[in-house]
């Protein structure tokens, strides 16, 4: 008679510490512990017998791996080892196949070591054990073992393609489970605290469902090219079952305000739930949850914030903006009647490290990839994965969306005034090269600033050549040369030198509630009288560049003398601008004016962010490990309204799973203050994120470090 199976033991813990999965709570289940394992990496298995011991001379034993609903061994997605106890060793040139080798033999189990290839699909995998005689006509007996099996990337192992040689980084880029994404405008950017949780216990099923909606073939769920352009595909629910739905227009009441979130995991558990997109989403919420599938699966990622960053809607590398003869700001692209370019303040995305093999050699490395919606690829909203080298070098003809990356980067900003004297009805009155992607950052690794972004990593030469080298036009003409709708822009001449300077100044950080005024310096270089026509306005904007509300505007003329100076001053108060904010307080002042005598015209703009309080989280200078304690959440209300519909978001990984706090409505000036109670799982250093919402006031947010020492074990 055929063995018989009894049991089939992965060893989950013991083969998690080795494959560095130990921390997934997949496997610290301690009633039914879920295997997670890195492919290219030897896993230790069991197999006991029921009805008599195993005779090498005499059973033919098979371990059988499948993936998917057809696999099939020359597709990758299907696996099989064959027990013989005479092989005891493996060679590195077999890392392409599966292996196994028997380590030990006793009455009634054997014990083996099995090697999986550090390219086969991510995801659950299934394990059958087929025993029989060595005779082939015999029948098999088949034992199907009845867990799932994580198969995920492998970034310690060379022959991975998401192999990460600087082997220390992996413990931010791939282990480290709360980080900060930067968010706001040039001048006031600061990191926001998120908390990944890749090692949470829904992140992993919700990832493969995300999978099983997208469509992507079960045999290319090995490569990582096509996995993150799959996940850049699948984190917003554009155009397919999605993970996020986007919204920015500030009305959240039949979802989650953006700004309400303290991390993925809500969102993946939401997900995973309801088998729907969750609602809402913002471009840095998108990347943070890019970044936790990412981590999740291996795949080394870090998330990337531009700070001004264009979106190229007709692809010329250019962001335009059109004035009339009277010099406003017209609200049409004339040259793109399915759509405008815009200037976000900041826009979030994500970088993910892997060879490239279908690229030419040295355009592997960090790679960008945008979850997004902005322009669709290839009929889908995805974006990515674009070489960074190929972003630098100017290299549109690579895959993918490289185009699409340098403009967000690297575009000049033009501006354009109806000249009906010009044939092409416009006359080109300003261009900027240095306007586009002031800095481009990210979390620096192995720092974490809970007051502050000393933290923060400037990657712009990761991006870029430095603005206003030799090396930065040449890349950007480079990628001009090769995008045909790019060269009538750059093929214009330049004006000619005008004689009267003007300087908008940049404001410095104003505290809401605050006044504060728009400055324009004008210098007169030449030596005639020159007399200006000038507009200044402010409004509130979205962070994406879309205009909220008007707040204040004003007009003038005036004759400046020959070698003069002049400065120009609008004051906006506070009563003007509170009511006409909206999330996140941006507002944009803009100014323009025209020579008459010369026909000069100059336009320039600057975003800030009124700065709103943090929240205040105070708690004992140590706490027990394993029980309750108790810490504070406090701010005090900055506006002269109610706040209503109040809710905390609070949360921390080894502290507590996402929790909600209503609070009743704060009347003006009040102090707005909750109570948490935390019991920690671990002991050491852990980190906590709070957030608060409230109809009239957003993204209040707060972290704090808890140092968690020994108590109940």
């Amino acid at each position: 008679m055929a063995l018989e199976v009894e049991m089939v033991y992965l060893y989950p813990k013991e083969n998690a510490k080795l494959h560095k999965t130990d921390r997934y709570e997949l496997v610290q289940d301690e009633e039914a512990p879920t295997s997670v394992l890195r492919r290219g990496q030897k896993f230790t298995v069991a197999l006991r017998f029921l009805n008599r011991p195993y005779d090498s001379n005499m059973d033919a034993v098979r371990l059988i791996f499948n993936y998917g609903p057809n696999p099939n061994t020359i597709k990758g997605t299907r696996g099989v080892v064959q027990v013989d106890p005479t092989k005891k060793s493996f060679m590195d040139d077999e890392q392409k196949f599966w292996f196994g080798n028997v380590l030990q033999e006793t009455s009634d189990t054997l014990t083996m070591e099995i090697f999986a290839p550090p390219s086969i699909p991510v995801g659950i995998w299934g394990l059958q054990v087929e025993t029989s005689f060595r005779n082939p006509s015999q029948e098999v007996a088949i034992f199907e073992y009845d867990n799932d099996i994580f198969f995920i990337c492998n970034p310690w192992n060379c022959h991975d393609l998401v192999y990460m040689p600087e082997e220390r980084l992996l413990e931010e880029y791939v282990l480290t489970d709360v980080g900060k994404i930067w968010v706001g405008p040039l001048g006031t950017s600061k990191g926001r605290e998120w908390v990944f949780g890749q090692f949470d216990d829904c992140v992993l099923p919700a990832i493969v469902m995300m999978f099983e909606k997208s469509g992507l073939t079960h045999a290319s769920r090995g490569d990582p090219i096509k996995l993150t352009r799959t996940i850049s595909k699948m984190v917003n629910s554009n155009d397919d079952d999605g993970i996020l739905v986007g919204r920015w227009d500030g009305d959240y009441e039949d979802g989650t305000a953006p700004s309400a979130w303290t991390g993925s995991v809500p969102i993946l558990r939401e997900y995973l739930e309801t088998q729907s997109p969750v609602p809402y989403g913002q471009c840095w919420v998108f990347s943070g949850v890019v970044t936790t599938i990412c981590r999740a699966l291996g795949i080394p990622s870090r998330v990337v914030s531009n700070l001004v960053s264009a979106h190229d809607a007709n692809s010329t590398l250019t962001v335009d903006k059109y004035f009339t003869e009277e010099n406003e700001e017209m609200p049409f692209d004339p040259n793109n009647p399915m759509g405008e370019d815009s200037i976000w303040n900041y826009h979030v995305w994500n970088d993910v490290y892997m060879a490239r093999p279908d690229l030419p050699t040295g355009y592997g490395g960090w790679q960008a990839i945008d979850a997004t919606p902005q322009e669709t690829s290839d009929g889908f909203y995805q974006c990515g994965p674009a070489s960074l080298e190929a972003i630098k070098k100017g290299m549109v003809g690579f895959n993918y969306d490289v185009g699409f990356m340098i403009a967000s980067v690297n575009a000049d900003l033009m501006r354009w005034k109806v000249d009906k004297s010009n044939v092409l009805g416009y006359s080109r009155i300003y261009c900027n090269k240095y306007h586009i992607g002031r800095f481009i950052l990210t979390k620096q690794p192995f720092m974490y600033d809970y007051n502050g972004d000393k933290d923060k990593q400037d990657i712009t030469t990761y991006y870029k050549p430095k603005e206003g080298t030799k090396a930065e036009r040449l890349s950007l003409l480079n990628a001009v040369r090769c995008t045909e709708s790019a060269k009538r822009f750059y093929e214009l001449p330049n004006s000619e030198m005008e004689d009267v300077e003007f300087d908008l100044l940049d404001l410095d950080k104003i505290k809401i509630g605050e006044n504060f005024s728009i400055v324009v310096k004008i210098k007169n270089n030449s030596d005639k009288n020159r007399h200006i026509k000038c507009v200044l306005s402010a409004g509130s904007v979205y962070y994406t560049g879309v205009k909220a509300k008007p707040i204040t505007k004003q007009e003038g003329e005036f004759h400046m003398k020959p070698k003069s100076n002049e400065e120009l001053k609008l004051v906006v108060k506070a009563d003007e601008y509170l009511d006409k904010l909206v999330e996140y307080c941006i507002m944009k002042i803009n100014a323009i004016a025209t020579v008459t005598e010369t026909n000069q015209t100059w336009a320039d703009e600057d975003d800030f962010q009124v700065i709103k309080p943090n929240i205040d989280i105070r708690l004992p200078p140590q706490i027990l490990n394993g029980r309750s304690n108790m810490l504070t959440l406090r701010f005090v209300n900055p506006l002269k309204r109610v706040l209503t519909n109040c809710k905390f978001h609070v949360s921390g990984p080894g502290l507590l799973r996402n929790q909600i706090i209503p609070h009743s409505d704060v009347k003006p000036g009040a102090v707005v203050k909750v109570n948490v109670s935390i019991v920690p799982k671990f002991q050491g250093e852990q980190k906590l994120v709070a957030t608060f919402s409230s109809k009239e006031l957003l993204d209040i947010t707060g972290t704090a470090k808890v140092d968690v020492i020994g108590g109940e074990e």
